[in-house]
């Protein structure tokens, strides 16, 4: 029999709604993977042991009542340190935020909970998001299970990793720059971007945010499953808790007259796309293709001044006080080298200053809307590099082209789109994973085409740590 920590969060929430287990029995499953296999990658920082099993009890007895059960009844889920989770710290990964405990949940945590979803355990992230691998002085670094010399990416590195292992069978996390899809393609795993406005933003702790993080950062789920990525992702959305970009649109659009062009963007401009991406996008353009897609191969519009807006708006717009504390006296050594030597990496790759970075968002918005009437989704990849080697992102030289590779990544923040990223397969025994991505407010139609991909290529995880 499958282990209960090895199913995914559809499977588990049909089985406890057919009786084959209870909730107490899955929620005490993934304690013990957690026993058992988080001292090797460190991605799980707290567990909510006592709690997690006290909601399961109440779980088994309202459903012992025939009440009637939520679509996630009993179905566990852990949750990135800078979330809000009423009665755990919401640290964003830094020592002095350790006990700055929320007093409620975000608003899609509890939405979350509503349609019930357990929380097991927080995540581990870099110091306030702003790194590609996951280390903290308050925690220590994560590790990739799939290799622990590379990078299990950032900043939802915890969530990616506990995923990817059996520890949760659903993370929540989020997206400024990647964040949920580049520790996808480290660790192998699914993650939704969500659109721009689904998700509300606001929570006691976390928020309220700068202007640059209202309108680059999204939340969204992490699963091994697309189809948990969907179950998710339709209970996130329903509460606004004041956030003013929260928009209650429809979860599915209207029709797309069939065959369904996808446009193939192989490359970012600038340096290149690596062979094994380049391999991974072409195995996904196959799939999709003799699925019965229209696959054709195109370039993004503006996507280098996409870039250089998005690192615009983010370095000019992401502080939430006009005075700040020296990094050194709130970050590790670590971070403190590494924002030492990106510092002048980011600055270059900010360009000529816009005259008015929103209304040049707003002509770049313009032109993709047109290039993607012909063709609604996007097959390109994540970062343009496979996961990188610990220690690299210290490395001047090596930082150097790090905007160029993840150009695709931040267009999408940029413009508010929505993207999965999806697996399809393995090279030098790292996971490979694209993104497809959509027009604003068409989850639908990137969930859709994922799981054609996952259909035919299949899953990578859960692994144990290698």
């Amino acid at each position: 029999m499958t282990q209960l920590w090895a199913l995914g969060a559809w499977d588990l929430a049909g089985m406890i709604r057919g009786g084959e287990v209870s909730c107490r029995e899955v929620v005490e499953a993934h304690l013990r993977r957690i026993d058992e296999v988080n001292s090797r990658v460190n991605a799980v920082t707290v567990t909510l042991r006592e709690g997690s099993l006290a909601a399961a009890d109440a779980a088994d007895r309202a459903r012992a009542r025939g009440e009637t059960a939520g679509p996630l009844h009993g179905v566990p889920m852990t949750v990135k340190e800078n979330i809000d989770v009423a009665g755990s710290a919401t640290t964003m990964g830094i020592v002095p935020l350790r006990e700055a405990t929320a007093a409620a949940d975000a608003p899609f945590v509890a939405e979350l909970r509503a349609a019930g979803a357990i929380p097991i355990g927080r995540t581990n992230m870099p110091e306030f998001g702003m790194r590609w691998h996951t280390d903290n002085a308050l925690y220590g670094a994560t590790v990739n299970p799939w290799s622990a010399g590379h990078t299990p990416g950032a900043s939802s590195g915890g969530e990616a990793a506990a995923v990817a292992t059996g520890m949760s069978p659903l993370g929540i996390g989020n997206d400024g720059a990647g964040s949920l899809r580049w520790p996808a393609q480290c660790c192998g795993v699914s993650a939704l971007k969500t659109s721009l406005g689904r998700v509300a933003q606001a929570g006691e702790r976390s928020g309220p945010l700068p202007f640059a993080f209202q309108l680059l950062a999204v939340h969204g789920p992490i699963a091994r499953h697309v189809r948990d990525l969907r179950l998710a992702f339709e209970h996130m959305c329903g509460r606004s808790g004041g956030d003013p970009w929260h928009a209650p649109a429809p979860l599915r659009g209207p029709s797309v007259p069939a065959p369904v062009r996808v446009r193939v963007v192989t490359g970012a401009g600038g340096t290149g796309t690596a062979p094994e991406v380049a391999d991974a996008l072409r195995r996904a353009a196959a799939i999709l293709a003799d699925a019965g897609y229209l696959v054709e191969e195109g370039e993004a519009p503006a996507l280098t001044r996409s870039s250089e807006v998005y690192t615009q708006i983010m370095s000019n717009y992401s502080r939430a006080h006009r005075d700040r504390l020296p990094v050194e006296a709130v970050a590790s050594p670590g971070f403190v080298r590494f924002w030492q030597l990106y510092e002048p990496v980011w600055a270059r790759a900010a360009g000529e200053e816009a005259f008015d970075p929103m209304m040049e968002r707003a002509s770049i918005a313009r032109l993709w809307s047109t290039w993607m009437s012909h063709a609604p989704l996007v097959l390109a990849p994540i970062r343009t590099r496979p996961a990188f080697p610990v220690g690299s992102d210290l490395d001047p030289g090596w930082l150097d082209d790090w905007p160029d590779t993840m150009r695709m990544v931040v267009a999408v923040n940029l413009l508010g789109l929505p993207a999965v990223a999806v697996p399809v397969g393995l090279s030098d025994a790292l996971p490979q994973v694209v993104q497809v991505i959509g027009p604003r407010f068409r989850e639908d139609l990137c969930l859709d085409a994922a799981e054609v991909l996952e259909a035919a290529a299949g899953t990578l995880t859960p692994i144990d740590p290698r």
